[in-house]
C-alpha cells in the first residue's frame, strides 16, 4: 500500500475538523496538522513534509477567503502541491484562481454535498495523485 498520504487540514469549526481528522486517519491518512485558523495553516503549508491539504475556504481572523488565499500560496511555492478545498458557497472567482494554473491536484467540494464518506476519501486520494475534484456546482 506504500506510504500513507501525509495531509494538513484547516477547519475552523472544532467537531468538524476533529471529525475528519479521525476520518482521515481511520482511513490511512496521516494527519500531519489540524489547524482553525490562516497563520497555523501558512506553518502548516511550509512544512515539507506535506503530501496534500484539505482547506476550508473561510478562516479566522477574517472569514472571508483566508483558506483559499492560503492555498493558492503553497501552490505557488510548491507547483502542483495537491490541495482539496471545502467550502460551504461556491467562490467562483477564487476557484477559478485555484484552477487557473492547469495543473491539476486540485478540489473544489460544497461541504453540504458530501454526503458519502467514501466519496469524499476518493476525492482526496485522486487530488493527492494529480488529479482535478469539482463539485458539480462549481463548474
Amino acid at each position: 500500500m506504500g506510504d500513507p498520504v501525509r495531509v494538513v487540514l484547516a477547519e475552523d469549526h472544532a467537531l468538524l475538523r476533529a471529525g475528519l481528522t479521525q476520518l482521515l486517519e481511520a482511513k490511512g491518512f496521516e494527519v500531519l496538522a489540524a489547524v482553525d485558523n490562516l497563520p497555523e495553516l501558512q506553518c502548516a503549508l511550509s512544512d515539507p513534509e506535506a503530501d496534500a491539504a484539505v482547506v476550508d475556504v473561510r478562516l479566522p481572523p477574517t472569514f472571508t477567503d483566508e483558506g483559499l488565499r492560503a492555498a493558492i500560496q503553497a501552490r505557488a511555492a510548491r507547483p502542483g502541491f495537491p490541495v482539496l478545498v471545502l467550502s460551504q458557497y461556491v467562490e467562483q472567482l477564487y476557484a477559478r484562481e485555484l484552477l487557473a494554473s492547469g495543473e491539476g491536484a486540485v478540489g473544489y467540494l460544497l461541504k453540504d454535498r458530501v454526503s458519502d464518506v467514501a466519496e469524499f476519501v476518493d476525492s482526496l486520494r485522486r487530488v493527492a495523485a494529480g488529479a482535478t475534484v469539482l463539485d458539480p456546482t462549481v463548474v
